[in-house]
């Protein structure tokens, strides 16, 4: 899970410098399109077909939708924010999953459960300051891809089981295609060469994110879920590390107090649903 989280870092300071030197939604369709190739050749050696009635089932489109807002919004928030303050918005997503779980699927969460809810939401409000002089709309983006996030993991709880984890890896990266292609006709803007350090770092950012996946896969089905997830939190140390040292990027006091409070809260959660197991 660590390394996995370390990946996860390292593929976002890419998304961002990769930037700075071809279009976005070039990034994004690169990106997708690398993953899918990736995810598409272990579907083949595991003997498993790619296309599948249940990938037309409702909760596969759904989460191919939220996946597409999830990175849409996320990775732009990467280019417009700064990387500290993303990676900290994005903790609270398995808080939110959590709430998502006890209205969609009416998973029985008690009020002390909801009380480290409703603490961990205030900790986003902290790192957001949404009524401070220094508050940015962009941070909103954050926000949608955090969403995005959350209604995709939503989704792949209710995907059936017949879909393994590499077809919601390919179709995962195909959302992320589609969301560069989107966001290049939205925004008008073609497609350019680009240098070989550039294809390096596109071809880096492939491996580190596809090599991340398969870690947390890893992670998530042979470790105990309830000791392995807590350490989804070591990519605030990462996130935040990348953020100082490769963009010189100041943490504040609010940014410090609501990650703490979000830890807390999170840790609370799977605290309390794995003594209610």
């Amino acid at each position: 899970m660590i390394v996995a989280m370390l990946g996860f870092a390292i593929e976002d300071s890419l998304i961002r410098l990769i930037s700075l030197s071809i279009p976005f939604g070039q990034v994004l369709f690169l990106f997708g399109l690398g993953g899918a190739l990736i995810f598409a050749f272990f579907c083949k050696v595991q003997k498993q077909q790619l296309f599948v009635k249940e990938v037309l089932s409702s909760p596969m489109i759904i989460r191919m939708l939220f996946e597409l807002i999830g990175r849409l919004f996320y990775s732009l928030s990467l280019v417009l924010m700064p990387i500290s303050l993303v990676t900290l918005v994005l903790q609270a997503t398995p808080i939110l999953v959590v709430a998502g779980a006890a209205v969609i699927f009416r998973e029985p969460v008690g009020v002390f459960r909801w009380i480290a809810i409703i603490f961990g939401l205030f900790g986003v409000i902290l790192i957001l300051k949404p009524t401070g002089d220094g508050f940015s709309p962009f941070v909103l983006f954050a926000v949608l891809g955090m969403l995005g996030f959350v209604g995709r993991d939503l989704g792949s709880r209710a995907a059936s089981p017949r879909l393994s984890d590499y077809h919601l890896g390919f179709y995962g990266f195909i959302a992320v295609m589609l969301a560069g292609i989107l966001f290049s006709v939205w925004a008008g803007s073609a497609y350019v060469s680009f240098s070989m350090w550039t294809l390096t770092y596109i071809l880096l950012l492939i491996l580190v994110g596809c090599g991340s996946y398969f870690a947390l896969m890893k992670a998530m089905r042979t470790g105990d879920v309830s000791f392995v997830t807590p350490f989804r939190y070591t990519r605030i140390l990462f996130g935040v590390g990348a953020g100082v040292l490769l963009f010189g990027e100041t943490v504040t006091t609010f940014l410090i107090l609501g990650s703490i409070i979000i830890v807390g809260s999170g840790s609370i959660l799977l605290s309390s649903q794995t003594q209610h197991k």
